[in-house]
């Protein structure tokens, strides 16, 4: 599990002050980019071997509000891996002496060429499970 910070700006929320739900995925991707660079990688490093890995599908589950000028807590856990697939898991809390549960998610990514065909997961991907579950 590796974990990721950002503090919510204006323009990610509605008139009210909360954070626009949408956002939530955008959060997920930066903890997921943060995952990559904690265990010596990043997404640069992969789409330059030719491998893309596009999200195919998506939920949150939302349980109390973001809002303006919160710090976000974003725990970010490789949770399954496929052939040609992988799944993240992701807590978002809003941070401080007694963090709150504001929403969980999971992404699915297939690992694709330029092509857009499937293509194997590479041996560095594997790597980043193995070292994810001696984490926890």
């Amino acid at each position: 599990m590796v974990e990721a910070r950002l503090r919510v700006i204006y323009g990610d929320t509605d008139q009210m002050g909360v954070v626009y739900y949408a956002n939530y995925f955008r959060y997920f991707e930066f903890a997921r980019s943060e995952f990559f660079r904690a265990h010596g990688g990043s997404y640069r490093e992969l789409e330059s071997t030719g491998l893309l890995l596009p999200v195919v599908e998506a939920s949150a589950q939302y349980k109390a509000s973001a809002r303006y000028d919160d710090l976000l807590l974003i725990r970010t856990t490789l949770d399954e891996l496929r052939r040609a697939s992988l799944v993240f898991t992701y807590e978002l809390l809003r941070d401080g002496d007694s963090p709150t549960l504001l929403c969980t998610g999971r992404t699915m990514h297939a690992c694709v060429g330029r092509d857009g065909k499937p293509q194997r997961l590479p041996e560095a991907i594997a790597r980043l499970k193995a070292a994810d579950d001696t984490d926890t």
